[in-house]
């Protein structure tokens, strides 16, 4: 069968009526506006151009997103409960937990031990902020530039649908995450390299690492160009990006004009707008060819700039290493930079485990921090801190002084923000003595996104995609609000 007949066929009622839709509405277009314009409005569809965007004056241009996946726990790092040392291994009051829900992991425990930090906390900055400086010394002395948010809270408890939640505004799968919302409504500032490029460093511990898939920077229902392009950071960031041997520049191009001309044929056939995505892709692949290898070139960094992130940013794949490319991946304006570090899952040897995590990521912040101020970045791009949820007061499993577990947590936990018009020096939100409830301040991930958004320019009530016969949002339904209080 020709397969332009069997796709007929075999799409869908959904498909066939918004492949019409396109047809009878260019028609009507065309009638209604003139040829002039109706041409122009034909080129501001073919470029995916948002010319309403931005709303109003962005305090930032590009994002830099560092999510510790597995959650890290709030009261060993940045929610200091001072009041715990005097509880060690009492039970969690009833009247604190109150009922709310706990995971299969410790719902079949007898008791519920408390379990303070054994970390040293002292204030940080001028603003004073009472946070683990045994473990994340280079972080302190950054205190008065970051926005810190204690009060954040989300409604998913396991690890799965709560990393989709913060980075899609849902617990389902299946919608655009906020770099491809940001790269959707903002588009490009280098068309030689990806909008939306992600990394997934590795940990130096490897003892208990979650699952990262490729659905955590999908475009969802957008179209397909707006998805994250992984960047690996081990040997050639993207496979199969050179030419293969005996294959010259002059060749893949021409073999390249070929396959576009094979795909318009197919697009204007079956008018599936994922065709226009992998033409884009292919053309895309052609231009990083000359970019990234300049891009991955670090022999002409300053010496200087290793001793900001550490010496771990020589080693490919390290987190230091990770930020240091983020840093110059926004530096050739790259407009959403994602990295995922692992192993934050802290079920048992907190304190083994989060020693090496911290160091990990303690310098090269410190150093990605200094090194955009250096370049005159750092008021455009916003840094940010977190993972998925929180942790619990009390222990899973065996608790000593010097070791324990925690359980899931999703009722309060800690995220900040560094420049890009967030407004540094600022201690957000409060929660109980057990860092159990919110007492002052929430902040649901819905209100992070529309803040983060707004610090792009862009209104989240606004900012909309046709899907199914619905104005799509990343903050959804439910009422999101700024939180002003974060904004410089």
């Amino acid at each position: 069968m020709n397969p332009f007949e069997e796709a007929r066929i075999i799409e869908t009622r959904r498909q066939f009526l918004a492949r019409g839709k396109n047809v009878l509405g260019m028609a009507a277009l065309s009638s209604l506006l003139g040829e002039s314009l109706f041409q122009q409005a034909v080129s501001a569809a073919e470029s995916q151009a948002m010319p309403h965007l931005p709303h109003f004056a962005p305090k930032a241009k590009n994002i830099i997103y560092l999510h510790m996946v597995g959650g890290p726990s709030q009261m060993d790092l940045y929610d200091h409960k001072p009041k715990m040392q005097e509880m060690y291994d009492k039970d969690l009051p009833e009247s604190i937990r109150n009922g709310q829900r706990l995971t299969t992991m410790t719902s079949g425990q007898s008791r519920f031990p408390i379990a303070p930090s054994a970390f040293k906390f002292s204030a940080a900055g001028q603003c004073g902020m009472m946070m683990n400086t045994e473990l994340l010394p280079y972080t302190a002395q950054c205190a008065d530039d970051i926005c810190f948010v204690r009060s954040m809270n989300t409604d998913a408890i396991n690890h799965e649908p709560a990393i989709v939640a913060m980075q899609t505004g849902n617990m389902q799968t299946g919608r655009p995450c906020l770099g491809s919302w940001v790269s959707y409504g903002l588009g490009s500032l280098n068309k030689n390299l990806p909008t939306f490029i992600v990394m997934v460093a590795t940990p130096t511990n490897r003892e208990q690492e979650q699952a990262i898939s490729q659905r955590l920077w999908s475009a969802g229902y957008l179209p397909g160009q707006y998805a994250g392009v992984p960047f690996r950071t081990q040997g050639d960031p993207i496979l199969y990006i050179n030419n293969p041997p005996g294959v010259s520049s002059n060749v893949r191009r021409k073999m390249l004009d070929g396959l576009h001309e094979l795909n318009e044929m197919t697009s204007n056939a079956i008018g599936d707008v994922e065709t226009q995505t992998r033409i884009q892709q292919y053309e895309m692949a052609f231009r990083m060819q000359a970019s990234v290898p300049e891009l991955t070139d670090f022999s002409k960094e300053n010496e200087n700039v290793y001793k900001l992130y550490g010496e771990e940013a020589r080693k490919p794949g390290s987190f230091a290493y990770s930020a240091l490319m983020a840093r110059r991946l926004v530096e050739r304006g790259v407009r959403f930079v994602q990295i995922y570090h692992n192993n934050w899952d802290h079920h048992g040897n907190l304190t083994g485990r989060m020693r090496s995590q911290c160091k990990d990521v303690d310098q090269a912040t410190y150093g990605l921090i200094h090194d955009l101020k250096a370049r005159g970045l750092f008021d455009e791009t916003l840094i940010i801190w977190g993972g998925e949820f929180g942790r619990t007061i009390y222990s899973q499993g065996g608790l000593t002084h010097d070791n324990y577990g925690r359980d899931h947590h999703p009722r309060c936990f800690t995220m900040w923000m560094a420049g890009g018009g967030s407004k540094g020096g600022t201690i957000f939100g409060e929660t109980d003595d057990f860092s159990y409830n919110i007492v002052k301040d929430p902040v649901h991930i819905r209100d992070f996104h529309a803040t983060v958004l707004h610090l792009l320019g862009i209104d989240h009530e606004r900012f909309t995609y046709k899907y199914q016969g619905l104005d799509q949002k990343l903050t959804g339904v439910e009422k999101a609000e700024v939180v002003k209080a974060l904004l410089a």
